[in-house]
């Protein structure tokens, strides 16, 4: 297995340089088991540590390693596995807030070329999670597929597509069913040698049904959809970059019950970008479409050419953004004042020695 077949560009090459010389390997994290990182290199397979160095300076979880992330490497003495001493910059991330009080960027994967965001046709199908997805996605750099699953179990499918489409801003639109076969060979044209793509959505849409596809055999477990709500039950239990036989590598999380934005004010302009538009043309450069004169994005509203539902999620992600804003704000201070309090911490302690 060489370097570019695992996902290596002149991107992270220019970077590495530095390191080479210095007798350190590049690798990239497979998974990842509280604390503890599975690593790939060109020769082999290692159970690696970061660096105290790195734990050290680190002032956020973002400064870990994540999934996909390439790291630079020294195998300790005596085959004992290997230390991280370096996350090398990524060219894309997938990161969502953290649940609960506190504001905290968590990385779900790195590095990724093409983003799967797959949703079930049966009763997962939410085209306002669609929406949220998509904005993380144009964020994080990568490209979005919106993939509709378990298509043998809707009559609607065309209808749920031409919806789908018409909220994508022109990201590709695919129907697929792991149970017949539909759309499974489209699909794997742009899983590619060195291209590395990325399965995200939620319990039970068929995220393992179709890596067990792309696998050409039944690695990943699968259970039957519940009966009586017509929901798939959870299966993958951690993030894990794989590496497929045909070529190209796939990234599979577990579903996420939460999606909180992370700094995806682009991303909502891309996701969004219909709303945009319209908003060029409101009399006013300040309008906020909501009781303005003029305001183009209004009279789409009163004519129909503007889907109420979507306007209101676009508002509702908007706050949700302005809210994180602040809160981002306030947790940059606090860290920024507990990384300083840590160096005058050490100083202290190096002039007392």
């Amino acid at each position: 297995m060489n370097l570019i077949d695992l996902g290596w560009k002149d991107f992270f090459e220019k970077e590495f340089e530095q390191f080479r010389i210095d007798g350190y390997i590049p690798g990239r994290v497979v998974s990842e088991y509280k604390g503890s990182y599975r690593v790939i290199t060109e020769e082999k397979e290692l159970l690696a540590k970061v660096s105290g160095k790195m734990i050290h300076e680190a002032f956020d979880r973002a400064c870990y390693p994540a999934v996909g992330d390439w790291v630079v490497i020294k195998e300790n003495p005596g085959g004992s596995g290997a230390t991280i001493h370096q996350i090398l910059p990524r060219f894309s991330k997938f990161s969502r807030s953290t649940a609960g009080t506190a504001v905290r960027e968590q990385i779900i994967s790195s590095n990724i070329d093409t983003v799967f965001l797959v949703t079930a046709l049966n009763r997962d199908y939410n085209l306002r999670r669609i929406e949220r997805y998509l904005t993380l996605v144009w964020e994080s750099g990568a490209s979005p597929v919106i993939v509709l699953s378990k298509a043998d179990l809707c009559t609607e499918a065309p209808l749920k597509k031409a919806e789908v489409e018409a909220a994508a801003s022109g990201s590709p639109v695919l129907v697929i069913s792991c149970y017949t076969g539909q759309g499974l060979d489209e699909l794997k044209t742009y899983l590619k040698p060195g291209k590395t793509c990325a399965l995200l959505g939620s319990s039970g849409v068929g995220k393992s049904s179709i890596i067990n596809f792309f696998l050409g055999q039944n690695l990943q477990s699968v259970k039957e959809i519940r009966s009586g709500d017509d929901r798939g039950r959870h299966t993958t239990t951690h993030r894990e970059l794989i590496i497929l036989p045909a070529g190209g590598l796939i990234i599979d999380t577990p579903g996420m019950r939460e999606l909180r934005l992370w700094d995806a004010a682009d991303g909502l302009l891309s996701t969004f970008d219909d709303i945009e538009l319209l908003a060029q043309k409101c009399r006013f450069s300040n309008c906020t479409h909501t009781n303005e004169p003029g305001c183009a994005v209004k009279l789409s509203l009163s004519n129909g050419s503007l889907d109420k539902k979507r306007y209101d999620n676009y508002f509702k992600l908007k706050k949700e953004l302005a809210y994180q804003s602040r809160k981002n704000n306030i947790q940059e201070h606090l860290a920024e004042k507990a990384k300083w309090k840590k160096i005058h911490k050490q100083i202290k302690k190096h002039k007392k020695s």
